[in-house]
């Protein structure tokens, strides 16, 4: 039986503010991107090669599900103004492996920063919460949520992808 909400309002007021949230939440670090010239889709390639270095294009391709032209337009931005790398896979010659500079380490990590400030407020500001507890617990329940969220069938490569970031760091 699929689950129902005992209202549909309920139901739609949730998706209202997974929009409402949404749209703050990308604000932030649209507002720095501008200043460099580049959107959205530049912060999700920075965001994950910064986060996995060694990607393949072909993984980064797989993980925003966007065509290998867009993907080759925002990457030549990157490249182009010093922010990510690209080098020959050693055991593959094929392959093409990214890499942020420095440069684009310090500005994955702008953009991460003000968006991890506005869910850390979050997740304070929760009922029952102060400033000073700790999160971990309405951490583990956040990222449960949206790991729910995700199609039941790609969840285990979200786990393994983000595992591999947790053993890399």
């Amino acid at each position: 039986m699929e689950p129902r909400f005992p209202d549909r309002n309920d139901g739609d007021d949730l998706i209202e503010l997974l929009f409402f949230a949404y749209r703050d939440f990308v604000a932030d670090p649209d507002r720095i991107l501008a200043e460099y010239g580049f959107g959205r889709a530049h912060h999700r390639v920075l965001h994950f090669v910064d986060r996995y270095p060694g990607l393949t294009i072909a993984e980064l391709l797989d993980i925003l599900r966007i065509t290998k032209q867009s993907l080759n337009r925002v990457l030549k931005d990157l490249i182009e103004q010093g922010y990510i790398v690209q080098r020959t896979g050693t055991s593959d010659r094929r392959q093409r492996l990214l890499f942020c500079t420095e440069a684009g380490i310090r500005f994955a990590e702008e953009l991460s920063r003000v968006q991890i400030r506005r869910v850390a407020r979050a997740l304070v500001d929760q009922p029952g919460r102060g400033a000073n507890d700790d999160l971990g617990a309405a951490l583990a329940s956040a990222q449960s949520f949206l790991l729910a969220l995700i199609e039941p069938e790609e969840r285990a490569a979200v786990r393994r992808l983000m595992a591999r970031r947790t053993k890399a760091a």
